[in-house]
């Protein structure tokens, strides 16, 4: 029996090596699977604890199943890893490694591939099994794979788990309370996904989670097991909706129990501590250019979309790994001469060849706030190889533009016009998340010219119809559908009893139907990232501060006339230039009282004029409401082509 045992673990031993190389190469994409502490199949109770500590000198693994007690662990080989196996450990034990340096100090540390944690400022990692779980969401999945992204409706709403909404006694919501409220909600209000700012462990709660302590973890103030998050993924497929997770593969933090100097030495971390250390934020940047950082960032990846069936990952500080001079510490040009982190560069075309190469249908999307080109270009032409990018460009200008009193605007029109310059420069996703509404920045409401609330929701109303009918993707972050004034707070709910407020309601109501015209209608969605999908009508009226495009869809009928007021002065008469005789009809006026505007009632159907107008052959002439984001439609366009075609 005991040669049985002793051969058994000596197949075991060969089998990490064997592991561990790829790792080591970093070429292993699914580490999770063998590092950390794995349930031993053949055994009936007990787990093999394994972990990368290549500078220590000695590592021990202690827990409940060993009283606390140090157990020595095994070289693996000279992979670097070590290992042990113990038949007493079970299913949420609590355990940590401690490692002991070169110098002989010990510390005690996580489990880098823990998938469970203690609630902070506790920081035991937690033996847990990925469960067994009966999806039901292939139909989600098959849909998804044979869809164009590109050319589908995508309208995030941005949701921060802790603080969406609370329970009277101030505990936050769980992902089953989520699955019975926010599910609903979502699907009513039109979002398309659902995008969780990050949810895996980190230590502070003001960090919103991109200070992460540990990769491959729920984060245990929202619950340690796995099975609730799947059951809400799962539930939020069956109702048409997709789910996107943030992640933050540039920094970790610095905890002295976590990642920082793991094994006694920088492990995860650069070697340089001018790389190493990220001024800025306060964290340790990871070693882009070390192989087992990228087979443990890649397998993080993996584990999330694969595990949980995430429909794609948004990637943080995108801008931090490409540039050596991103923070504002000291730093050191590359071999080149410039500031480009080449380790960095190569890093992210390789998770994003990986992640797509498994998956073509995931969405890899960067949230990169600089003019880098060819961030969504393929990786086979040179690019970075994300699906989409967040147009933080877009994002300032307008956020700008809106916050100057409409008196001046007028002086400042080239915050709006110039963003047609770049607006197919990548597929870009229109971002107002999280980070806008925080740190002085005031919610959305509170950024409007502050004359009285209906001209501040009036002013909102422009400026979202403007967002959901400019080319691009959305993403909102919650709270900002409702009006609220206050800014964002992670440690409460949002400000939902703002709803019983005037215009709180109607504003909310007409986010709905902005989501339910961007989806329904091809024009929005078919052709955003084409030159195809738009035409300028007017983009130079600074005098009056109108702007006015025709979004187009890819059948020819389907076109959508968009114009805007970005003055509180009505304008009479206004011409618009359409490519089509017949009658248009009007799908959107921000300034109907239904939507807390002050009309009552405008002609919904306008005829077309045989008067050329800003290059298009036919014009309608209207009166175009103050501060008001406006939209025709063709009522009868197909039959009167078709006779003027066979005409």
């Amino acid at each position: 029996m005991a040669k049985e045992k002793e051969a058994e673990t000596t197949v075991q031993d060969i089998h990490l090596a064997e592991e561990m190389y790829f790792f080591n190469i970093g070429n292993h994409y699914e580490a999770y699977k063998f590092l950390g502490a794995k349930k031993l199949f053949n055994h009936k109770e007990g787990y093999r604890f394994t972990v990368w500590a290549p500078k220590a000198r000695a590592v021990y693994l202690e827990g409940d199943f060993t009283d606390w007690n140090e157990m020595q662990m095994k070289k693996v080989a000279d992979t670097g890893a070590w290992t042990i196996v113990s038949l007493d450990a079970k299913e949420w034990d609590l355990y940590k490694f401690v490692i002991e340096d070169q110098h002989g100090e010990r510390r005690e540390k996580q489990d880098p591939f823990a998938f469970a944690s203690e609630i902070p400022p506790k920081n035991a990692s937690v033996i847990q099994d990925i469960p067994s779980y009966e999806w039901q969401d292939q139909k989600w999945i098959k849909q998804r794979k044979k869809m164009d992204m590109f050319a589908r409706p995508i309208n995030i709403y941005e949701v921060h788990m802790a603080s969406w909404k609370r329970h009277a006694d101030g505990s936050a919501y769980t992902f089953s309370d989520l699955q019975r409220e926010l599910i609903p909600y979502v699907k009513r209000m039109g979002y398309t996904h659902i995008e969780f700012m990050p949810l895996m462990e980190h230590p502070l709660e003001a960090s919103w989670g991109y200070q992460i302590s540990g990769y491959f973890s729920i984060a245990g103030r929202f619950g340690h097991d796995f099975g609730p998050l799947m059951a809400f993924v799962d539930a939020c497929h069956q109702e048409g909706i997709g789910v996107i997770l943030d992640w933050v593969p540039g920094h970790f933090v610095v905890n002295d129990d976590a990642l920082a100097n793991y094994d006694g030495t920088p492990t995860y971390e650069y070697q340089d501590p001018n790389r190493a250390n990220n001024v800025r934020w306060g964290t340790k940047n990871f070693d882009l250019g070390r192989n087992q950082v990228q087979s443990f960032l890649i397998s993080s990846a993996v584990f999330w979309l694969e595990t949980f069936h995430f429909d794609g990952i948004r990637v943080d500080a995108v801008s931090n790994m490409l540039y050596l001079d991103y923070d504002i510490g000291p730093w050191q040009p590359n071999k080149y001469g410039h500031n480009v982190n080449l380790e960095g560069l190569e890093f992210l075309r390789k998770l994003n060849t990986e992640i797509l190469r498994r998956d073509a249908s995931y969405l890899m999307i960067a949230e990169e706030s600089t003019a880098w080109s060819g961030v969504t270009k393929p990786t086979s032409h040179g690019g970075l190889g994300f699906s989409f990018k967040w147009n933080m460009g877009w994002m300032n200008d307008t956020l700008k533009f809106f916050g100057i009193d409409a008196s001046g605007r007028a002086y400042h029109y080239k915050l709006i016009n110039f963003t047609f310059m770049y607006m197919h420069n990548e597929n870009f996703i229109l971002p107002f998340s999280h980070d806008e509404v925080v740190h002085g920045k005031h919610s959305l409401l509170g950024k409007m010219p502050n004359h009285n609330r209906y001209e501040m929701f009036a002013n909102l109303r422009v400026l979202e119809g403007y967002r959901l009918l400019y080319p691009g993707k959305k993403l909102s972050f919650m709270g900002n559908e409702i009006g609220q004034f206050l800014e964002w707070r992670f440690y409460e709910g949002l400000e939902w009893s703002s709803l019983d407020r005037e215009f709180n309601s109607e504003f909310q109501a007409y986010i709905a139907k902005l989501n339910d015209l961007y989806k329904t209608l091809p024009a929005l969605h078919e052709q955003d990232n084409q030159t195809e999908g738009i035409t300028i009508i007017e983009a130079d009226d600074d005098r009056e501060t109108t702007l006015s495009f025709i979004r187009h869809g890819k059948e020819t009928s389907n076109i959508l006339v968009c114009a805007f007021n970005f003055t509180p002065i009505e304008r009479h008469n206004y011409r618009i230039g359409v490519p089509y005789p017949g009658t248009y009809k009007v799908i959107l006026n921000s300034e109907m009282n239904t939507f807390g505007g002050n009309w009552e009632s405008q002609s919904t159907f306008f005829e077309t004029e045989e008067v050329p107008h800003k290059g298009q052959p036919y014009s309608l002439r209207i009166i175009l409401p103050s501060l008001a984001a406006f939209a025709l439609t063709p009522h009868n366009i197909q039959i009167e082509m078709a006779s003027v075609n066979q005409e």
